[in-house]
């Protein structure tokens, strides 16, 4: 590399030196010769004379200020610079571009014979010359033309003309009444089977719907379709934000970087976030969908109508949105399920992100390719902070909060100090040093030391706060603490303080705090941190006994399950350390009595039964024991099995489900998938015929249980089940993604010769994300005995594909890198070999931006 790609830091803002009044798009669509011509209204701010326009792979073919060639214009790599300007003026650009060739996914690109774009954060420059940035906001209107094989040419807002063209050629024009930036610009044009429904506001406004997909999908489109409406109906109800166009689009796309996004009016979807039916998608994909859709849909105020300033402002709009998705699936579905869901992401992957060379606040200070901040400390701990605010507020100052900062803030581009300003200004209450958790980074760890006075009957608490060393913010951060206190038959005992009753969350605001709770007749077992109440490390003593307490009476179902992946902590650290791999009788024994019981929520009592991930537990260890760690699951799940053997078998037989979505349905199918995958690791007499009929079904949640369970424990009907599988889907490549995941989880010495092979098979293409993400990305995330193989094969496998998509799509060579981040917690010899790949890439000729800054800071460390 010749030169060194540059960081931008959020100190050196400054602010766009001309306003762009209107914007008039004209695409003339061709694979590899589409002319686009852009003629904005333009005026310059404090007389500014000079113009810098970013652009990126695009043949100039004209500049004319006013109607006539602009001759002072200078053209680089990445922009173009006009100089002389007058004050106001009408600027036309006319450049050439090559859909067909554009594998990066950014810009304007062909999908599978659809034309589509992608414009956040920096594809727009991939169209025209243009500032190409949030706080450039402008009303956009556009004119597609296209042969007559596009039926469908859509883009952003309302459609106000369309018509054919004497040439054989047709046209549709938009136009967008609303102002956006760059980034929110869309443009589809292709032949879809479209699926049409309406949604009536709560004005009583008639509001079309019309969801995209290719064709002879149209089957797996109405759930989609029905998570869009009950998305509508909640942001009306809940934040009373109604929809503001005629029409809302959605179109699915099998190549995309994401899994979808909000341009303003034309969402456009990885297929993957959309089509679903019950024979080919799972309970999961179903709800991951409707969440999805709803993310989208509420960007339309909390990231279009009101959007960022720059993009180190990012978690204004995806922090505040993760946040509302969440709430949405909690509103509609169980609350229990989904916070462990937002949890299990934050402990697989945010904790170790912050713990890594990618380390960064919620608000970046510095960025040198914006693709690699979309993270999940941006997203994940950014709608925990979030949360924590709503959590401080409470619901009504919450809503007051959000009203004002729309009202205040509609059509802006705004920054996170203007939200977290709405929110004190109208709840009243000082968020000053709360604002800190948006300079922070690292993971604060809080420590809990209780004591009990029996005499006095009072309970004192002392919480310390502590920092992570590369964590900027050395002051104590505000920290909600929710907490609840079990008497010994696990009733909750109110928070009495000299004060008064603690509603809501005590008030962390110091390095270290002293709480003392009068009338507690008896020593308390503590629900500390209830519901993950702050994104921290929680340093408490459990005892097994104290926690199975928890498990038994907490009010929470996420203290339930938080309590059983403490208990399967605790087995695991002290397995490990004494060589002795035996889980407690007393655990044993908790999970056979909620089998035999079978109550409440079947769903939960899977997750109970479930071990905490691979990086769940690798993250309690300084330098990760990779071995140590697979063979202590792997130890403690043949316990399990063996020990419930009886209880499951007859759980398993006393239950069947409709086939329904309903969520007793989906409850049960997930515990009985549960049951299986430990009853394959038995010799139980009906895991054959479970196998088979489970696999029989039209219902992919079951069948691909019956896959997942013989594939963990390497059953002999394995390899038939796999060759059935491919035959009867190879035609569905969303299926087949499912399919090439469980390969790559195979727990033997083959699968990286099996991962090869499947290169070469027709459902696979490195050019698509999702094909790349299902093989590769999960036998990197899910199969850590074999990635982190101690002859460094795994490595090298990841480290080779980085090296071919660096070429191809920069944008997720970037995404699939993250597995080689922490390269520094594991043992000398894996660390040499991880760092070997990471060399390499580093030498690589013509190393992409987006690898270029991860290669460099995991080298640095």
């Amino acid at each position: 590399m010749t030169q060194k790609p540059q960081a931008k830091y959020l100190k050196d803002y400054v602010a766009p030196s001309h306003r762009v009044d209107s914007l008039a798009l004209t695409f003339e669509l061709s694979p590899r010769n589409t002319i686009v011509t852009a003629i904005s209204e333009c005026s310059a701010v404090d007389g500014e004379s000079r113009l810098v326009l970013d652009g990126v792979d695009l043949e100039l073919l004209s500049c004319q200020v006013n109607g006539e060639e602009w001759q002072a214009v200078e053209k680089t790599p990445s922009s173009l610079i006009l100089t002389a300007l007058p004050a106001h003026f009408e600027l036309k650009i006319v450049t050439k571009i090559s859909p067909q060739t554009n594998t990066s996914l950014e810009g304007l690109y062909l999908s599978d014979g659809a034309y589509c774009t992608q414009c956040e954060a920096e594809g727009f420059r991939k169209i025209t010359y243009f500032m190409d940035r949030p706080d450039v906001l402008t009303t956009y209107t556009v004119t597609i033309i296209g042969e007559s094989k596009y039926p469908y040419l859509l883009s952003n807002g309302n459609k106000v003309q369309e018509g054919s063209l004497e040439d054989g050629r047709h046209f549709a024009k938009w136009h967008d009444p609303h102002k956006k930036p760059s980034y929110l610009f869309a443009l589809v044009a292709g032949d879809f089977d479209v699926l049409e429904d309406s949604y009536k506001t709560k004005s009583g406004r008639d509001v079309k719907l019309a969801l995209f997909v290719d064709t002879g999908n149209l089957h797996k489109a109405p759930h989609a379709m029905r998570s869009l409406q009950k998305a509508m109906a909640w942001d009306e109800s809940r934040f009373d934000l109604e929809y503001d166009l005629d029409i809302y689009m959605i179109v699915a796309v099998d190549f995309f970087n994401m899994g979808a996004m909000e341009n303003k009016g034309l969402n456009v979807f990885n297929s993957a976030c959309v089509l679903a039916s019950q024979e080919t998608a799972t309970d999961r994909d179903f709800h991951t969908i409707e969440s999805i859709v709803g993310h989208e849909y509420f960007h339309n105020w909390t990231g279009n109508r009101v959007t960022c300033r720059d993009w180190f402002q990012l978690s204004l709009k995806e922090g505040l949105t993760v946040f509302r998705d969440q709430e949405f699936s909690s509103d509609l579905g169980s609350r229990g399920l989904n916070r462990i869901d937002a949890v299990m992401a934050m402990r697989t992957h945010q904790f170790a992100e912050d713990a890594g060379p990618m380390a960064h606040p919620i608000r970046p200070e510095k960025v040198i390719e914006m693709n690699n901040f979309y993270t999940v400390t941006v997203y994940n701990k950014g709608a925990e902070v979030i949360r924590m605010m709503h959590t401080l507020l409470g619901e009504v100052h919450f809503q007051k909060g959000m009203q004002l900062y729309i009202e205040r803030h509609d059509g802006q581009a705004v920054t996170c100090d203007d939200f977290v300003n709405a929110m004190m200004d109208a709840s009243g209450m000082d968020l000053t040093q709360f604002k800190l958790w948006y300079e922070q980074y690292g993971t604060p760890r809080l420590n809990v030391v209780t004591e009990y006075d029996n005499t006095k009957q009072r309970y004192i608490m002392t919480v310390t706060q502590r920092h992570a060393d590369n964590d900027p913010v050395k002051a104590p951060l505000h920290i909600p603490f929710k907490l609840e206190l079990l008497d010994e038959q696990g009733q909750s005992i109110p928070l009495l303080t000299q004060q008064g009753e603690i509603k809501r969350a005590l008030d962390i605001t110091e390095h270290e705090q002293r709480f003392e709770f009068e009338q507690v007749a008896t020593k308390p077992v503590p629900v500390l941190l209830e519901d993950f109440s702050a994104p921290v490390l929680l340093e408490y003593s459990y005892t097994i006994d104290e926690l199975l307490h928890i498990l038994r009476f907490a009010r929470s179902d996420y203290a339930r399950w938080e309590a059983m992946q403490q208990i399967f902590m605790i087995a695991v650290k002290s397995a490990i350390d004494s060589g002795e791999y035996t889980l407690d009788k007393r655990v044993l024994g908790a999970l056979s009595s909620l089998v035999k019981t079978l109550e409440g929520d079947l769903a939960l009592l899977a997750e109970l039964l479930s071990l905490p991930t691979f990086d769940t537990l690798a993250s309690q260890f300084e330098t990760i024991p990779v071995e140590a760690l697979v063979t202590v699951s792997n130890a403690f799940e043949s316990q399990i099995a063996k020990a419930l053997q009886q209880d499951l078998e007859l759980a398993y037989a006393s239950l069947s489900d409709t086939g329904s979505l309903e969520a007793h349905d989906v409850a049960i199918r997930a515990f009985k998938n549960k049951a299986l995958y430990y009853l394959v690791k038995t010799d139980s007499n009906l895991v054959e015929g479970a196998l088979d009929s489970q696999f029989a079904s039209d219902n992919m949640t079951t069948k691909l249980a019956s896959l997942k369970a013989a594939v963990s424990a390497e059953h002999d009907k394995m390899a038939q089940l796999f060759s059935e599988f491919d035959s009867q889907w190879r035609h569905d490549p969303l299926v087949m993604d499912k399919w090439l995941a469980l390969h790559a989880s195979l727990p033997n010495d083959a699968v990286i010769a099996k991962i090869n092979a499947l290169y070469d098979h027709p459902c696979f293409e490195k050019g698509n994300p999702n094909r790349v993400r299902a093989l590769i990305g999960s036998f990197a995330r899910n199969n850590p005995a074999q990635f982190h193989r101690i002859d460094g094969k795994g490595y090298e496998l990841l480290g080779d594909l980085l090296i071919e998509l660096n070429g191809i799509n920069p944008q997720n060579a970037s995404r699939m890198i993250t597995p080689f981040m922490s390269w520094q917690r594991f043992d000398e010899t894996r660390q040499q070999l991880m760092r070997a790949q990471l060399t390499r890439l580093a030498n690589l000729e013509g190393l992409s931006d987006d690898l270029y800054e991860k290669v460099e800071k995991a080298l640095a460390q």
